[in-house]
């Protein structure tokens, strides 16, 4: 397999503590996702919105790169070929394991002037009224790309996914597009695919092979039957 094409989800990160959408309890299932992450969301009440990601930015700080995340950065250095990570998480644990990745969704530790665009380091905490250190406007907000807006990078995305021998999933819905669609891409442009998913995904029929187990078992396993 001399190009890997990854893509993983909220699900290699749910080990490290962080939950997905469906998660009971969570900080997803005290907000509607109309009002947290939808840029009308924002415009009805920026500080909902900071306040939600300012939660979300402490939590992922707080957590750790678990085994999965591990592997990976194992793989993407010790495979003779290319490894390409592209991630729908917005936390920073792939990076912190040591891996270069693509962030789809942008980044929870990135802010963004929704005026200028400009683009920096987010702190911690962060509000409506925070000034945009370029055009000096208080229109910041988080670096994440909210429903209805457009992913981050499609192009070269594209581009990796017809370069593909193996494209794998790991610890995705299969229920959200574009990413969802990543798998008939790489279908057709020859690539073999597998599904690393604690369940079958929506998408499972899409895949030549599947594994199912926790992303923390499931995946070393993968990477070190790959590079024996």
């Amino acid at each position: 397999m001399d190009k890997i094409v990854i893509l993983t989800g909220a699900g290699i990160s749910a080990e490290s503590g962080l939950g997905t959408f469906r998660d009971e309890g969570g900080l997803w299932a005290q907000h509607r996702i109309e009002d947290v992450a939808t840029p009308e969301g924002f415009t009805r009440n920026p500080d909902l919105v900071h306040d939600f990601y300012n939660k979300r930015r402490a939590q992922a700080a707080e957590a750790l790169p678990n085994a999965a995340h591990a592997a990976l950065a194992r793989l993407q250095r010790d495979h003779k070929g290319d490894v390409v990570i592209v991630t729908q998480n917005v936390d920073d644990l792939h990076e912190r394991a040591g891996a270069e990745v693509i962030h789809m969704h942008g980044a929870l530790m990135g802010a963004l002037c929704a005026a200028c665009g400009h683009r920096w380091t987010a702190p911690l905490t962060m509000g409506p009224r925070d000034l945009c250190p370029k055009c000096v406007t208080p229109a910041t907000r988080p670096d994440v790309v909210w429903f209805g807006e457009i992913p981050y990078h499609m192009d070269q995305i594209g581009e990796h996914l017809m370069q593909a021998d193996l494209f794998v999933s790991i610890g995705t819905s299969g229920n959200v597009y574009p990413a969802a669609g990543f798998v008939q891409e790489a279908r057709l442009a020859g690539a073999a695919t597998l599904e690393l998913n604690l369940e079958p995904s929506e998408g499972a029929t899409l895949f030549d092979t599947a594994r199912h187990g926790p992303a923390s078992e499931i995946v070393p396993a993968w990477v070190e039957e790959l590079l024996a």
